[in-house]
């Protein structure tokens, strides 16, 4: 099985901990920041940063569907980690400043993949699908910060 990554950026037009601070927001802002691929959206412990376990259903294709339940944790300053307790998966998002009033999000997710063929086609579809559903988290996330 070989390590599978995907990962997108954005620069948004807001501080670096209001950025954070939504992005954290598992309770409230983050339900608003997810796009059709993900249903099912429920906190179940926590709701703000670390500690929290939230699960949701993520398709990533028409035939692909991950239960996702993860357990945030915040390893650093502006970062939050997102383990997914049914499988591999990693979420990182990170948040930086990035000059006057504005932040840089990085977010990277890595998992291990199928090996064989299905790997191959795995490792290299599946980072660009998963970057198009999380540019779309982070444009949804500009839009919320950017009021």
């Amino acid at each position: 099985m070989a390590q599978v990554e995907a990962t997108t950026e954005r620069v948004v037009a807001a501080d670096a901990e209001k950025v954070f601070d939504a992005l954290a927001d598992y309770s409230g802002t983050r339900a608003k920041l997810l796009p059709e691929h993900f249903s099912e959206y429920e906190v179940r412990e926590g709701g703000d940063g670390e500690g929290t376990l939230v699960h949701w259903k993520l398709q990533a294709t028409s035939k692909r569907v991950r239960d996702c339940l993860l357990e945030v944790t915040e390893p650093t300053d502006g970062q939050l980690v997102e383990k997914d307790r049914n499988s591999s998966m990693v979420t990182t998002w990170t948040v930086t400043p990035a000059g006057e009033g504005k932040s840089r999000v990085v977010v990277t997710t890595v998992w291990n993949g199928a090996g064989g063929i299905g790997g191959f086609f795995e490792k290299t579809f599946a980072p660009k699908g998963l970057a198009r559903i999380y540019d779309a988290v982070l444009a949804k996330l500009a839009t919320e910060v950017e009021k």
